[in-house]
């Protein structure tokens, strides 16, 4: 009996991860799955997935630390790379000085220069591209660093173990923050967020999204390595992890209410088990290339409520929210093209609340409200 295909996941613990683990070993391949801690009881809930015991493989390891990814990937035709934080709270700007901020001296000054032309807060010197990165501190150590450092350890890593392909988890905050693009043209895989646009508004998430997934695209492309990359935006659905995650706190927040303001702006979203479906699509698929947005529903804040309203009457909502003018939506007709068949917006919004009420996750807390994640206050 042959063995069955070997691919790796890298945080496979997290709210997309975990999903596409459950896919994976649904569609008989033997998973090799990256952990900060296998024993942590947040990682608990992999263990107990179907097919687990026989073709799941839990790996001690950091994407910061290259030594400990090989034995991972080793063995694996491909890899999927999720493994990034998405910050709950606000983010320290590195640029406020060079002696009180988060930068190293050289790196801050290396910085100022930069802004000049392409604004990226790393010192990235590329030669065969072993990067230097100089970064330290909150900002660099809870997003820049690994999404920009731990890209590069995987990307080595697949190299190394000659991985047919890499798909690398992007973010639609690569995609969606363009000031330049036009209103009324949708955006599609051409448009790049506005990277000095993200810096100068403290996105220092959009800001890593955009570095990470640029850097990829370009070393597949000069190391001849298959790099394909996807961009989610919102992604809401049912929770197979323990831990709630950001964007489920975004979408509780606009159920239960609470003292942030919102704009009535449009938010693209999708469920969390289409992401997973995108993400083998896009590995299985020999003509898969490039990138693809996996944003099949665009709503404003209030239609939002109306729509959850409807379905769900008996929670208070948020009610403080101002109107706005409406930029541009986006498309993945070129995700579809491939053969992509995303659920209704309704089924997800349904299982996500119906998921939460079996949490305890909508019951109100006394002394302590309810309150949006800083990302999206930033991005409404």
């Amino acid at each position: 009996m042959a063995s069955p295909p070997r691919v790796c996941v890298t945080g496979g613990g997290g709210f997309i991860a975990s999903w596409l683990v459950k896919l994976l070993l649904s569609r008989g391949y033997a998973v090799h799955a990256t952990l900060r801690d296998p024993c942590d009881p947040k990682n608990s809930h992999l263990k107990e997935l179907d097919k687990a015991p026989e073709n799941l493989h839990l790996f001690k390891a950091d994407v910061l630390d290259y030594d400990t990814l090989t034995p991972a990937v080793e063995g694996c035709e491909g890899v999927f790379h999720l493994a990034t934080p998405v910050p709950e709270d606000k983010i320290v700007d590195p640029e406020a000085s060079p002696c009180s901020c988060s930068l190293h001296p050289d790196a801050y000054r290396q910085l100022m220069w930069r802004r000049r032309g392409a604004v990226c807060p790393f010192v990235h010197r590329s030669v065969e591209y072993k990067t230097e990165l100089v970064l330290t501190g909150t900002m660099g150590s809870e997003v820049l660093r690994p999404a920009m450092e731990g890209t590069l350890n995987v990307l080595k890593v697949c190299s190394a173990a000659k991985v047919k392909k890499l798909v690398v988890m992007s973010s639609i905050a690569a995609v969606d923050f363009n000031p330049n693009w036009p209103q009324d043209i949708l955006k599609d895989e051409s448009c790049w967020s506005d990277k000095e646009f993200c810096e100068e508004n403290g996105d220092w998430y959009s800001v890593a999204k955009i570095t990470a997934e640029q850097t990829a695209l370009e070393y597949g492309d000069k190391n001849g390595l298959n790099v394909v990359t996807l961009c989610p935006p919102l992604v809401f659905g049912p929770l197979l992890q323990p831990t709630v995650n950001t964007s489920s706190k975004f979408l509780i927040y606009v159920i239960k209410g609470g003292p942030d303001v919102m704009n009535n702006r449009l938010w693209p979203m999708v469920d969390v088990r289409d992401v997973a479906n995108a993400l083998l699509l896009l590995y299985e698929k020999k003509e898969s290339s490039g990138r693809y947005i996996c944003s099949p529903n665009n709503i404003c804040t209030k239609d939002l409520v109306a729509l959850l309203k409807k379905m769900h009457p008996k929670y208070s909502y948020i009610n403080n929210i101002l109107d706005v003018d409406q930029k541009a939506s986006l498309t993945c007709q070129k995700l579809m093209d491939l053969g992509w068949e995303p659920r209704k917006l309704e089924e997800t919004l349904s299982d996500s609340v119906e998921c939460y009420e079996n949490a305890g996750l909508l019951h109100d807390m006394a002394g302590h409200p309810c309150r949006l994640p800083h990302l999206y206050r930033l991005a409404s």
